[in-house]
């Protein structure tokens, strides 16, 4: 476990971004979702991050999101704002920012397009966790970023006191193992993959920053908090009952099947930004089946 302060345990949601049809935010169902979420047991709300289409939003959108989230939420959850762009400074603003609305966290995702070597990824992370006056969770997706932390970053960023998480979406148990290992005493773990929140729990980790949540907050709820109280069997159970709806949710890349599954539940639209596109038919069928079988529709 961390020593240091965490902005939540257990599952956080990575909530979608609503859209109007004419692809402006819709505010009005983003407050629905917020609701739906307090109301059925999760544990913090993560804005702006893969899951909210972040890299497609304006500036002015981001700062409008944080503002309404902030508002809306009242610190009746955890609430972590994704800060973290592929431009040092326009991250460090974001930060400074989402710090002054009065956020939990900031998620800070790796540089991506343009990369960087091991002394920028030090150097990107320290400037963005200077400016914070909130914990920072560094992100890891290399499928996403073309990029993953090496362990040598993390043993230099670990000493940050703002520093104090890891969300490790790598889909590598192993590579999560090796961080908890090395570095478990000073940065936290939380799983970034549904489908292995009980495995990186297991070794040690706080939590999940969940896609499934949209749909099924409370599932990832008790799932997160069996393990966190030791109740493996329970939890056990519990990702093996939902292994078929996580799949089902990364049929094709995410947020487009999970924006699906919210519109079918009709938690909001399914309006999605360019240049991502509607599920195919054949994906929606199969997912509109499987939620069927979970009674969710």
């Amino acid at each position: 476990m961390s020593i240091k302060n965490l902005p939540f345990v257990g599952s956080a949601v990575a909530i979608v971004t609503p859209f109007r049809g004419d692809s402006s935010i819709d505010f009005e169902a983003f407050g629905r979702l917020i609701d739906f979420q307090i109301d059925n047991g999760s544990d913090a709300i993560v804005v702006l991050g893969t899951t909210g289409e972040s890299s497609t939003l304006t500036d002015t959108e981001r700062r409008a999101i944080i503002e309404f989230a902030a508002e809306k939420i009242n610190k009746r959850l955890p609430f972590v704002v994704g800060t973290g762009t592929n431009r040092t400074a326009y991250s460090v603003e974001l930060t400074k920012f989402a710090s002054k609305c009065g956020c939990d966290g900031v998620l800070v995702v790796t540089p991506y397009y343009n990369k960087a070597n091991d002394s920028g990824l030090v150097r990107h992370f320290n400037l963005i966790a200077d400016a914070a006056r909130c914990p920072i969770i560094l992100y890891n997706i290399p499928g996403r970023t073309g990029m993953s932390i090496p362990l040598t970053v993390y043993e230099e960023l670990a000493s940050h006191p703002n520093i104090v998480a890891v969300k490790e979406a790598s889909g590598n148990i192993s590579y999560a193992g090796d961080i908890i290992s090395l570095y478990g005493d000073s940065l936290a773990i939380y799983s970034g993959n549904d489908d292995q929140t009980l495995p990186i729990m297991a070794m040690g980790g706080m939590g999940v920053i969940s896609v499934a949540a949209n749909i099924v907050p409370r599932v990832m709820h008790e799932l997160a908090y069996a393990m966190l109280s030791g109740k493996t069997d329970d939890a056990q159970k519990i990702q093996r009952e939902y292994h078929e709806l996580f799949t089902a949710l990364f049929c094709e890349v995410n947020p487009i099947p999970v924006k699906t599954a919210c519109s079918l539940m009709g938690l909001c639209s399914n309006t999605l930004r360019l240049p991502l596109a509607e599920l195919s038919e054949r994906n929606r069928d199969k997912l509109t089946d499987t939620l069927k079988k979970y009674e969710l529709i």
